[in-house]
Formats: structure tokens, C-alpha cells, sequence
């Protein structure tokens, strides 16, 4: 790869901060980028590059290491979230949660900054599946991808909101779990995106650094008693990493949380937090610290979700399409969308539905057109899918077909069942969304904001 050029004031930083490791830091930047994947638990089966796996991410249950990068657009398996492309430094996130909560209960969590989606999808995955997740993302245009990414990993315990964390007052102290993954100056990223290089001053460091600052405010307050913030950056600075930790400490009634970490991860502990830098982990720059709420304030108020319950005529037609619909409550949004809510969550959903008017609505099972029951795309990928339903296995070239959201030259069994002639369409076991026999044609319900816009490979068309 082609050597960076790094600006000055970079380099002199770096110094400062390692010392006669420096060297080594600056020639890991000239080193190739690892490839780093995570599987998805809940949708097991086969490894996606059986012949580029290489070793285990030591610090993940589900991270692996690919031997170079293949075109993930073109595998069917990306499509179906059966697993998230992730730097493996930030995978940390779920050693610094096993270390800190007990797994084995339920939570309130906030993902403050959250798109794309990788470190939520790793908090859905080592979660019990009754918490509460909420994924909110300040900037507009990223919200479409972030929901995306939840759906295709199956995440049904989750909302998405769109607001700016100093506009959730009304959820102070709601959450047991706090993640902040604050923009930054993306030093971490040199190596990845020689763009974030061209980006980098240290007039940008303050800004990025007093705009964390401000985003650590907001979520300090959202923290329950007791409750946990974790603070995370892709950079390396003072600055941004341990002067914010420092300042929060002194600042809220927030105490710095010790973790450990085995020697041979080559993770650094600094002041307070703990830092991955690339010539000593097989990874990118990631800075992460804990902190414990000590405040006594609580916001245990319960709000009722202020949605009609689905009528009792449908309740049969729905039900057959989850695999247990008993912990589920049915709700149908003013535009007729049908909603499965937990009953153990509900006011956790209305809490958040009241104090955030710019959310999604939770576990979309589809919607009624007359007596026709139409399936959600989030319903085809989500882990509570009955095993009931219909199935096609496509081979890996009808696969691509389907995900360009082209017809599909399929014969399939006209049923007359009560699943109305809709297939779940399948690739190795796993989901990848609805086809229908409509009159001895095959439509394809991808929706078409997902499809593949690539030209495909002439042997795959």
C-alpha cells in the first residue's frame, strides 16, 4: 500500500503519547487494513469464506478475521445479516459489557450515537433478549442504514430514534446502559480512510472534543443509578479520550470503571480508559472507558402505549406467523402497520414513545390489505419467524437475482394454506425475504430501497 503522508502536528503527538513506540505506530499505518467480520449467534450455520478464515478475534465471542477482503456486496449471506463487517478493535465493546454487567438479566440500553448499526448489533447479540435497546442517530441521513442494519440481524427488542441527545430530557435516569461512540477526529481511521488524514487539525480536535463534551453531558443524565456509561472514540488524542473521561468524572457524579484486559490483547490502559492502537493489536485506533452512574435520581414512571390493540377477528390470522406469539401484545399504527410489542417491555415503549416523537415503532409484523395478511421484510428476517412457513432454497445465483430484485424463473406449489401463497426465500438456511405465487408468477418482495445496484459477475447472471 502507499505510504501516508501524516501532518506534522500528528506526528509529534504521537511521540508524545508512546515514546520509542512511536515507530512502530507509524509503520503499522503503512501496513495492510485488517478485515475483520462478526457472526450473528442467532443465525447460525456454515462460515460465509470458509477459505479466507483466519484466526478468532480474541476479545469477541463472534469475531473473525478474514486473510484479505472479499466482495461482501456479492454474498447473499451479508444480505441475510448473518453476519456485520466490523474493525475488530471495536468489538471491544462486548468484553468491556461482560466484565461489567452480569449477561443474565434484562436491561434498559441506549446506543447514543449508533449508526451504522455495528456496535448496536453487538449489543443486541450478547443481551438477553428481553432488554430494552434503543438506537438513536443525531444525523438524518444515516438513519436509513441503521435501520437496516438492525433488521437484517434480526433485532426485534429495538427502537430507532432520530433526536439530539440534549432534546431527551424527559429519560433522565431511564437507561441501565449508556453507550456513547462520540463523533471524532478519526485519527484511529488513517489507516482505513487516507481521506480522514486530509480532515485532520488540531483546530478540528477541539471542536470534536468540546462536541463530545456536550453529548457526555446529556448522557450522563440518562443513566440510572448505578447504571453504566461507556464512552468510546476511533482516535487517539488527550483531548478526546482521557481529558473527556477526566473532566466527566470531575464534572457529573460519575465514577471511572477499572476493567481487565489479558496481556497478549496488546490493549493499553491509560489514565482512565483503555486504548487499541494498531501496532499493538490487529486492529484499528479505538479508545473505550467505563464510567458508573453515583447519582440516586431514578425516572421509574410508566406510560401506557397509546395505540389501538389489533382486533380480535385478525389475532388468528397473525399469530401463525411467529414461532410464539404469547409474549407479544398486537397494536396497529394509524396507517394500519401491526406492531408486536413484549409485554415485559411495554412501558419501556411507552416511555420512549412519549418522550421521543421521532422513533420507529418497534417489531413490524406487516400490514391487512381487505382479509390479506402482508408480511414485513423485518418479519422474514427476525429470529421469531414461524417454522411453519413455506420455504424455497435459492442457489447462490438465484440469490443475487433476488437481491437485484429481479424475477426469479422459479416454479413453486400454488398453495392454499394460510400463509396465502407467500415463501420465505432461503439461502443456506438463512432468511433472505418474501417471494409470492401470484398466478403461477413469482414476485419478489425485496424492498427496493435494499436491492443490489452492482452489475453481477456474467457467471451469475
Amino acid at each position: 500500500m502507499q505510504e501516508q503522508t501524516l501532518p506534522h502536528a500528528f506526528q509529534s503527538q504521537m511521540e508524545a503519547i508512546l515514546g520509542d513506540q512511536a515507530p512502530h505506530f507509524f509503520n503499522a499505518l503503512n501496513s495492510p487494513t485488517p478485515t475483520s467480520i462478526r457472526l450473528n449467534p442467532r443465525k447460525p450455520g456454515s462460515f460465509p469464506f470458509p477459505d479466507l478464515k483466519g484466526e478468532a478475534v480474541p476479545w469477541s465471542s463472534a469475531g473473525w478475521y478474514l486473510s484479505q477482503r472479499p466482495s461482501f456486496t456479492l454474498d447473499p449471506l451479508f444480505h441475510a445479516g448473518a453476519y456485520y463487517v466490523q474493525e475488530a478493535s471495536s468489538m471491544l465493546v462486548e468484553a468491556a459489557l461482560r466484565q461489567l454487567v452480569p449477561l443474565d438479566r434484562s436491561y434498559t440500553v441506549l446506543d447514543l450515537c449508533a449508526a451504522p448499526g455495528g456496535k448496536t448489533t453487538g449489543l443486541a447479540s450478547v443481551l438477553s433478549d428481553d432488554s430494552f435497546l434503543v438506537a438513536n442517530e443525531v444525523i438524518k441521513s444515516r438513519i436509513a442504514p441503521l435501520k437496516e442494519n438492525l433488521l437484517k440481524w434480526g433485532v426485534t427488542n429495538a427502537l430507532v430514534t432520530h433526536h439530539d441527545p440534549e432534546t431527551m430530557t424527559e429519560l433522565e435516569g431511564f437507561f441501565d446502559i449508556v453507550l456513547v461512540d462520540a463523533p471524532c477526529s478519526g485519527e484511529g481511521m488513517f489507516r482505513k480512510d487516507p481521506a480522514a488524514i486530509q480532515e485532520w487539525s488540531e483546530d478540528h480536535i477541539q471542536l470534536c472534543a468540546a462536541r463530545q463534551k456536550r453529548i457526555l453531558k446529556a448522557a450522563s443524565f440518562l443513566v440510572a443509578p448505578g447504571g453504566i456509561l461507556l464512552y468510546s472514540t476511533c482516535t487517539y488524542n488527550t483531548q478526546e479520550n482521557e481529558q473527556n473521561a477526566q473532566w466527566l468524572t470531575s464534572t457529573f457524579e460519575m465514577e471511572a470503571v477499572s476493567m481487565e484486559f489479558p496481556e497478549d490483547w496488546g490493549i493499553q490502559a491509560r489514565k482512565i480508559g483503555y486504548q487499541c492502537f494498531p501496532h499493538a493489536v490487529q486492529g484499528e485506533g479505538f479508545y473505550l472507558a467505563a464510567f458508573r452512574q453515583m447519582g440516586t435520581e431514578q425516572n421509574n414512571q410508566d406510560i401506557k402505549v397509546k395505540l389501538p390493540k389489533v382486533r380480535q377477528r385478525q389475532l388468528d390470522s397473525l399469530k401463525i406467523w411467529l414461532k410464539n406469539p404469547e409474549p407479544f401484545h398486537f397494536f396497529q399504527k394509524t396507517e394500519g402497520t401491526i406492531l408486536a410489542l413484549p409485554e415485559s417491555d411495554l412501558p419501556y415503549y411507552g416511555k420512549v414513545f412519549h418522550a421521543l416523537h421521532k422513533h420507529t415503532s418497534g417489531f413490524e409484523l406487516g400490514i391487512f390489505k381487505g382479509q390479506d395478511f402482508v408480511p414485513s421484510h423485518a418479519l422474514a428476517l427476525s429470529f421469531h419467524l414461524s417454522d411453519e412457513i413455506p420455504r424455497v432454497e435459492l442457489t447462490r445465483d438465484q440469490s443475487l437475482i433476488y437481491l437485484k430484485r429481479e424475477a426469479l424463473d422459479l416454479e413453486l406449489p400454488r398453495l392454499v394454506d394460510a400463509f396465502g401463497g407467500w415463501f420465505l426465500a432461503t439461502y443456506e438456511g438463512r432468511a433472505l425475504g418474501w417471494l409470492k405465487n401470484v398466478g403461477g408468477r413469482v414476485n419478489n418482495y425485496l424492498p427496493k430501497e435494499w436491492r443490489i445496484r452492482m452489475d453481477l459477475p456474467d457467471a451469475e447472471n
